[in-house]
């Protein structure tokens, strides 16, 4: 059967506090793409399909990565990232939590705005945490059942999703995910015939030497 090879986009605009400000590859995030594309053309990686979200991060990774395949990308908004940045904000006004700065007050944040998003207590959101839910599910089985090996260029939020929704992750466990999710992050799922089986997590063979290893980033 075939693989589908989930990756996160390179590193965005970190220094951003809204989402069109996130929404373009840094720099090193250009690089890490590269190098990616580098390590797969190196293994003699080929995909018969090539999906990404329509966030502009999607896009630029997939150009950097510019992997072989025979068919045209297909852009697909359902593996678009949760609007982080909006829900924050909203998260702030109606509860009183700041905005994180850096990655420790990110990882005590968003375990916090998750559950409230998932009891439906943040009021205005773009949409429940069960309907991201859904279209992550829908995509992941939509893709899962084509033909050909599938690579998938999007977000950590929707690879998290995709691990929750194929081994049943409760939300601890599912919040632990998107935090460990590194920037051009390598993920595969293998169809079986009782659903999706998780293969490879969080590997970036492309960042492991040690003048790499700098590269190795989650915001």
């Amino acid at each position: 059967m075939s693989h589908v090879t989930f990756v996160r986009h390179g590193q965005a605009n970190n220094s951003a506090r809204d989402e069109e400000g996130y929404d373009k590859l840094s720099d090193l995030g250009w690089k890490q793409s590269r190098w990616l594309g580098e390590h797969f053309g190196q293994m003699n990686e080929v995909f018969a399909r090539v999906y990404t979200g329509t966030l502009r991060r999607h896009v630029e990774t997939t150009e950097g990565i510019n992997a072989n395949s025979p068919e045209a990308v297909i852009q697909d908004e359902r593996l678009n990232e949760l609007q982080y940045f909006t829900m924050a904000t909203l998260f702030e006004a109606q509860h009183g939590e700041p905005l994180p700065n850096g990655r420790e007050e990110f990882a005590a944040h968003l375990p916090k705005m998750f559950r409230a998003w998932q009891e439906g207590a943040i009021d205005g959101v773009p949409e429940s945490f069960q309907h991201f839910e859904k279209r992550v599910n829908d995509v992941v089985r939509e893709i899962g059942a084509g033909k050909g090996r599938a690579l998938v260029v999007t977000s950590g939020g929707v690879i998290g999703m995709a691990l929750r929704v194929t081994m049943s992750l409760d939300l601890k466990n599912f919040c632990h995910a998107c935090l460990s999710i590194q920037n051009t992050s390598v993920h595969r799922m293998q169809p079986m015939p009782t659903g999706m089986a998780l293969v490879q997590f969080n590997a970036t063979p492309h960042l492991e030497t040690t003048e790499r290893q700098f590269a190795q980033t989650h915001l």
